[in-house]
């Protein structure tokens, strides 16, 4: 791709829950924010999978995923991702087999490998009867593919009987896997199985280069993907002014800093809590080293950082994860400055 090729957009969303916000009402800002998302062209929605945050709403893919199928009509909804260790393979071929059903054709199954939270909730999570764990992921990784598959799983008994197994009874078409990775391990799985790829760049500190030659480099052609595909992820704010911008991004900058110290979460500040609240000395560095690797900006400015991110690094598309915060004056319903970002971002890649 040229420098001046602007990359397709796609959208990760964490349903940010705000101070004063309850769980319906950033569910239902989450929900109209995808409505607007496919209204304006972009490529993928994608739900995360996290436990137990006071400002993370994204606790069930899945569910989130029928939601927004329901309520839109042509862009991709899907998971960014599943965190595999949680979940037994076989209900999460079943979950997302049900959502191809429901909306054929525009169903992802992005399949990560962390916990997703705390041992703690990792620990209640796996008491709840998941036979998966960690050590076996890239077997489960290759049950899922098998069992979402028209064809399904044949099992052979040890007394030499087989049982046929099937996520649906008769699918016409198949979710499209992703594996999502932060470190050298699912780039290097992905290329060895022939899947898509997708490298989180929206939280990780370093290694996207590495990640993304080690996968190109060792990819092995499946039939499914004949070439190597892959696409980035980016924080990004974009508002009418570039003052405001930083305004809305502010908040989220301070709970990924409280985050990495390791301090208590809480629900996301406004932009005017944030604002006043005082300069802690042990944040300011990380804030400073996080707001570099961030796009924010008017949206002339965050497009054009977005097409020069996807030229460095080869790639025609980026999935934007919106981080602009609320202020206290818009509705606790409503996603304003996320969808503001939206708005802006595709009318200056138009």
């Amino acid at each position: 791709m040229t420098a001046s090729t602007s990359p397709a957009l796609s959208v990760l969303d964490l349903v940010p829950v705000r101070n004063g916000q309850t769980s319906p009402q950033a569910v239902a800002a989450s929900l109209a924010l995808a409505e607007r998302a496919d209204e304006l062209g972009y490529r993928r929605y994608w739900f995360a999978e996290h436990h137990n945050m006071a400002s993370v709403g994204s606790t069930t893919p899945p569910v989130l995923i029928a939601a927004a199928a329901a309520r839109t009509s042509r862009i991709r909804v899907g998971s960014g991702g599943v965190m595999l260790p949680n979940h037994a393979p076989l209900i999460v071929a079943e979950q997302f087999a049900a959502l191809e059903a429901l909306a054929p054709g525009r169903i992802d199954l992005g399949i990560g490998r962390a916990p997703g939270s705390d041992p703690v909730i990792t620990q209640l999570l796996r008491m709840s009867g998941t036979s998966s764990d960690v050590e076996r992921f890239p077997q489960h990784v290759q049950d899922i593919l098998t069992l979402v598959s028209p064809e399904g799983a044949t099992l052979q008994f040890t007394s030499g009987g087989t049982y046929d197994v099937r996520a649906t009874p008769a699918a016409v078409t198949t979710p499209e896997v992703w594996l999502l990775g932060s470190s050298d391990y699912s780039a290097q799985l992905a290329a060895s199985m022939g899947l898509p790829y997708v490298f989180a760049n929206h939280f990780a500190g370093e290694g996207l280069e590495r990640a993304l030659g080690l996968y190109r480099g060792q990819y092995r052609p499946s039939e499914a993907h004949p070439e190597p595909v892959t696409f980035l992820t980016a924080n990004v704010v974009a508002a009418d002014t570039a003052d405001e911008a930083e305004a809305r991004a502010l908040p989220q900058l301070r709970a990924m800093a409280r985050l990495r110290l390791n301090r208590p979460m809480a629900a996301m500040e406004t932009v005017e809590a944030a604002q006043a609240a005082d300069v802690d000395e042990a944040m300011t560095p990380l804030i400073a080293a996080m707001r570099e690797r961030w796009i924010i900006g008017t949206g002339e400015q965050a497009a054009s950082a977005l097409r020069a991110l996807a030229d460095k690094h080869g790639v025609e598309e980026i999935m934007v994860s919106p981080v602009a915060a609320a202020r206290e004056s818009e509705p606790l319903d409503g996603a304003d400055g996320r969808t503001r970002t939206l708005e802006l971002l595709a009318a200056a890649a138009a």
